[in-house]
């Protein structure tokens, strides 16, 4: 999956939380100085080329909705950070992110239950899927 650019992960952020929106409902939630009408529009057709958008038609008028979730790009981008970054190791990550926020052991015993919570479910619901 490609990344977005910071223009096209602004416009991304707010289709995701609004669900399905006209360009004008986009450019209504972007902070002041609020880009052109054509800007927006140029950075959701391109959104569309690269797989994130769709649109439904209504005459001339195009309601965008997204076609890639939150929770998938999210997966993808943090894979490639992590492969990008820290070798591929979620312990590396985890370990700068403690050093450099200087995490307290509370915290980080709380992130390791967190990880270990979703690792158990994923291996139930793999398991169910196998049964």
């Amino acid at each position: 999956m490609k990344e977005l650019t910071k223009a096209e992960d602004q416009v991304m952020q707010l289709l995701w939380k609004l669900e399905n929106a006209f360009v004008k409902d986009i450019i209504e939630q972007m902070p002041d100085p609020k880009p052109a009408y054509n800007t927006v529009s140029t950075i959701i057709r391109i959104l569309e080329k690269k797989g994130f958008v769709s649109h439904n038609a209504y005459g001339k008028t195009y309601e965008y909705f997204p076609v890639v979730s939150k929770k998938e790009y999210t997966r993808s981008y943090m894979k490639n950070f992590m492969r990008n970054y820290f070798s591929d190791s979620f312990q590396e990550m985890v370990s700068f992110f403690a050093k450099e926020d200087n995490m307290s052991l509370t915290e980080l015993d709380d992130l390791m239950d967190d990880v270990k919570r979703d690792l158990q479910k994923n291996k139930s619901e793999e398991n169910e899927q196998r049964s």
